[in-house]
């Protein structure tokens, strides 16, 4: 805007009717001029020439009835250089008045108190979406499911005022509100209504246009690049990301800084905290990125490198968890969560390549752990049932995959697991890999446990542990099978089960593996239990327990639930050994990914 226009506005805002009453007065100096029309290269004479209006605000301000003065200027982006040097002045120059600015960005003053307005709560959200409803469909009401898809409306808008408001208005066009709610997930930069008084208001996408506006070209580039994330990244990632065509990768970092500060990014960590911070877009501003990277041609390019950072990340996940570190592998996982799924997302789109497919393929085998380990099968069946129809018929890769899908198919649904083991195993054998043939085994094993076959269940897993190298990556170590072995065996040779879980407990690596030593664990207190060493059992399952209890993890960042099918195993078996005699003896349980990830919320005690 031209020099001195916002004092001589604000001035104007002054002198206008005093019929405020006594006390404290706020003045509004209302909208400003857009920035975007003002004429460029004033230097330091626009401060020049700026002087004379001030000194007209100064002498208004005076004029005023005694006592303190609110000034409000809203709205104030367009002018926020402008801005920032009329509160500086008027702070020094008049000591009597308070200012109240809004903006999207905090002036950077030295006295300057930033109060950042956040999302509705997920109630006030929903109730603001039903007002606006009801004066939009007057028939609606929101109740059973239809409560439960508004609940979800106002989630995926991440509680929005504006967003949830132009929503609620799109219910008549709607056959339903869940069908809103699926439309929603796909975009949200349609949502538009004619009411509002303010033109950005007017949709959401001139909301967050009128934010990409105020920024500078390499900060456009960095929010359109990062919106290929649909969750956490950091500013490492990000700079590998959205570097190049004219941004420096050492841009990058300061470039996420005012992103966060106009409130496009929302900062998970704090900065100079003991993680790095994280970074994380919100919903209606990824939205918008994707469109404007798509408009500028770039959308395949961070595609390509979104999915070459998350193959590389599942890969040092992989190689954390088989060298010991399993805690971190797990945080590492769970903490991109969100990008392993759009990975997938993004390699079984139309047309993409199939370099791409083969690396989500990759990934998603290389985090077997996760699927199987931590209850997330029912997730991972879903992303092997979408990647595997793309890829090629043979293949190693394809046959490790194929391996893992039978494993999270064996306790549900066992035809499926034995065709696609029917697959495996041919390959395996002629590209000589004993690992994959010996983890064949164990899943052969998982099968004829849950069908009650017990010895076979045993000769498959002693086949596991006999034939899988020791150190494998890629899968289960040896000790997990044998304490499977151990749990077989302990109905019909209890001896020989627990030489089995001894010999778990001393295979090489197995104190390196959290997993298999607490399988290993497990099995030794339910050996003890069946060869009637009831109290020896029941201090094995305590200590065991103990372990799994005591993490150190750093402050604001708790470790994913740790072994969850191995508590339920070792509380299923406390409460066998607690309960009265007549009472019906658990089934033990043997490795096997399941989808339940709940234990009994109960401690146990002993007398």
């Amino acid at each position: 805007m031209a020099s001195g226009a916002l004092a001589a506005r604000v001035t104007e805002a002054v002198r206008g009717p005093r019929d405020a009453p006594a006390g404290r007065r706020t003045v509004g100096a209302g909208a400003v001029p857009d920035a975007r029309k003002a004429p460029r290269g004033e230097g330091a004479g626009a401060r020049t020439k700026a002087r004379p209006a001030f000194t007209d605000l100064v002498s208004a301000l005076g004029a005023l009835d005694p006592g303190p003065v609110l000034l409000l200027l809203d709205d104030a982006d367009a002018v926020r250089t402008e801005c920032a040097w009329l509160v500086q002045r008027l702070l020094m120059d008049v000591p009597g008045v308070r200012v109240l600015v809004t903006c999207r960005q905090a002036l950077g003053l030295g006295e300057e108190r930033v109060l950042r307005v956040a999302p509705l709560a997920a109630d006030s959200a929903v109730e603001l979406f039903l007002a606006r409803a009801r004066a939009t469909a007057p028939g609606f009401r929101a109740e059973g499911a239809q409560a439960a898809a508004v609940a979800r409306i106002c989630r995926v808008l991440e509680g929005v005022p504006l967003a949830v408001e132009l929503a609620a208005g799109q219910l008549d066009g709607e056959p339903s509100a869940w069908a809103l709610a699926d439309r929603l997930e796909q975009g949200q930069c349609w949502l538009a209504a004619p009411g509002p008084a303010l033109h950005r208001h007017r949709s959401l996408r001139s909301a967050v246009g009128s934010a990409y506006l105020l920024c500078e070209r390499p900060e456009r580039a960095v929010w359109s690049r990062s919106s290929v994330f649909q969750g956490a990244f950091t500013e490492p990632t990000a700079a590998f990301l959205c570097a190049g065509a004219g941004v420096a990768p050492h841009q990058v970092s300061a470039c996420l800084a005012r992103l966060a500060s106009a409130g496009v990014l929302d900062t998970l960590d704090e900065p100079g905290g003991l993680r790095p911070p994280r970074y994380r877009m919100t919903r209606a501003a990824r939205d918008f990125g994707t469109e404007r990277l798509r408009a500028a041609g770039e959308f395949e390019v961070a595609v390509e490198r979104h999915v070459l950072h998350h193959r590389r990340l599942a890969e040092v996940a992989e190689h954390l968890w088989s060298a010991g570190d399993q805690r971190q592998a797990a945080r590492l996982v769970r903490d991109n969560a969100a990008d392993l799924t759009a990975l997938v997302e993004y390699a079984t789109r139309p047309g993409a390549p199939a370099a791409q497919v083969t690396a989500a393929l990759a990934t998603v085998v290389d985090v077997w752990f996760w699927w199987t380990v931590h209850e997330h099968g029912e997730e991972g069946r879903a992303h092997l049932a979408r990647l595997l129809p793309r890829a090629g018929a043979d293949g190693h890769l394809v046959a490790r995959a194929r391996w893992l899908a039978a494993w999270l198919h064996a306790p549900g649904d066992p035809a499926t697991a034995r065709a696609l083991l029917g697959q495996v195993w041919p390959a395996a054998v002629l590209a000589g890999d004993d690992a994959l043939i010996g983890r064949v085994a164990h899943v052969q094993g998982v099968l004829a446990w849950e069908r009650g076959d017990a010895r076979t269940a045993a000769d498959c897993f002693r086949q596991a542990a006999d034939t899988v190298p020791a150190y494998a990556p890629g899968g289960p170590a040896p000790a997990v099978s044998l304490a499977a072995l151990a749990v077989a065996q302990a109905g019909t040779s209890p001896g020989a089960a627990g030489r089995s879980a001894r010999r778990a407990l001393a295979y090489p690596g197995v104190r390196d593996d959290a997993w298999a030593m607490a399988l290993a664990r497990y099995a030794r207190a339910y050996t003890d239990h069946r060869q009637g060493r009831t109290a020896r059992a029941w201090h094995r399952a305590h200590r065991t327990l103990a372990t799994l209890e005591t993490r150190v993890s750093l402050p604001g960042t708790p470790d994913p639930p740790g072994l969850p099918a191995v508590r339920a195993s070792l509380h299923r078996l406390l409460t066998e050994i607690e309960s009265p005699p007549p009472a019906p003896a658990s089934r033990p349980s043997v490795p096997a990914p399941r989808t339940d990830t709940s234990a009994p919320s109960r401690t146990s005690s002993r007398s």
